[in-house]
């Protein structure tokens, strides 16, 4: 039955697929094989006409959701879509065990296999160009994205990660300290107990941390955001950011822990390190501190636990695997957002 999958999306795609809730028409739902478990996993789907198998090569975007959410979210996720549909671009927005509430999800080993899997699904049913194969996400999918930069770092010519958290462990003691028992309690339910309960659940949480593994995104061109009120207004505190952009940073690149907590504290950027810049992408969100080495950039922006669209995705579209990440991207697509929309959820 897995066998046939590429041929029955092929013949699903004859007729005009009813959307999925929220997303623009011909986004459908589909359901592709992970060889890691011998599953079959749900994503929303979408490929421009022109790019069946054979086909024109189009750029693929990878839409991850946030973390109480799953597949359907269609909240900014559905701009996703809509950019794709524009720019004729194939969109897959996966799954990966869905909120991060169970031990399937949270980054776990199957999280990245069902990723690594909608990949090769995308590519088995469409003309993808390996060159510009993108990743994508907010908050939870932020998370996700900065595994997916440590973990598998030879599939990505992009990747934007916004306000996402790079350790598991210490975000559980932020929401635990900023009343959030939520978010606490989630990481519980996905580990078996507090990360502090025992040296297997720490090492779990290790396991499933982006700063384990984003030593390995050197060479992948990576895009970190997160804004100044994020923990404040926000659940995710921007310190994950800039203690990911330490992680792949080189050592006289990094910011110490004490300029990072001074930062968080006073959100006044560290005197003489990185600068507040011009960039029309952020449009009403400009950048206040930005630090750029190599492939890397973070960016702390006025705002909180939001991304800004046109930013993410203008850059996305420069970047071209196995060349130097394009700090200058131009401006090739507009996307309207209201705040509902940026506030992609936790």
């Amino acid at each position: 039955m897995l066998a046939l999958l590429p041929a029955l999306m092929t013949q699903a795609q004859e007729k005009p697929p009813a959307p999925a809730g929220g997303y623009p028409a011909g986004v459908e739902e589909i359901r592709y094989p992970v060889p890691a478990d011998r599953s079959e996993q749900p994503a929303l789907f979408w490929k421009p006409e022109k790019s069946g198998k054979g086909g024109e090569k189009v750029p693929l975007l990878v839409a991850l959701h946030t973390w109480s959410s799953d597949y359907r979210q269609a909240g900014g996720e559905a701009l996703y879509a809509r950019w794709c549909q524009d720019r004729g671009w194939v969109f897959i927005h996966p799954n990966f065990r869905g909120p991060n509430r169970a031990p399937e999800a949270l980054g776990s080993d199957l999280a990245i296999a069902d990723i690594r899997a909608a990949v090769e699904f995308a590519k088995s049913v469409a003309a993808v160009d390996e060159s510009r194969i993108y990743a994508v996400g907010v908050s939870g999918g932020g998370h996700i994205t900065q595994l997916l930069a440590g973990r598998a770092p030879e599939i990505w010519a992009g990747i934007s990660s916004w306000c996402g958290i790079s350790d598991i462990a210490a975000w559980h003691a932020d929401t635990t300290a900023a009343g959030r028992a939520k978010y606490a309690r989630d990481i519980e339910r996905a580990l078996g107990g507090p990360p502090d309960s025992s040296p297997a659940r720490a090492e779990d949480a290790r396991h499933r941390s982006p700063l384990t593994w984003l030593e390995n995104a050197a060479g992948v061109p990576l895009d970190l955001a997160a804004g100044l009120d994020d923990g404040r207004s926000g659940s995710v505190p921007f310190t994950h950011s800039l203690r990911a952009w330490n992680a792949v940073a080189p050592a006289d690149a990094r910011l110490s822990e004490e300029a990072i907590a001074a930062f968080y504290e006073t959100r006044q950027p560290p005197p003489g390190v990185g600068s507040p810049v011009e960039d029309a992408l952020y449009g009403k969100r400009p950048p206040v501190f930005r630090l750029v080495r190599d492939n890397t950039r973070v960016t702390i922006f006025r705002g909180g636990h939001e991304i800004v669209h046109e930013a993410a995705l203008n850059w996305l579209a420069a970047q071209r695997k196995g060349q130097p990440a394009n700090w200058n991207p131009p401006k090739i697509g507009a996307l309207e957002a209201t705040d509902a929309d940026t506030q992609s959820g936790k």
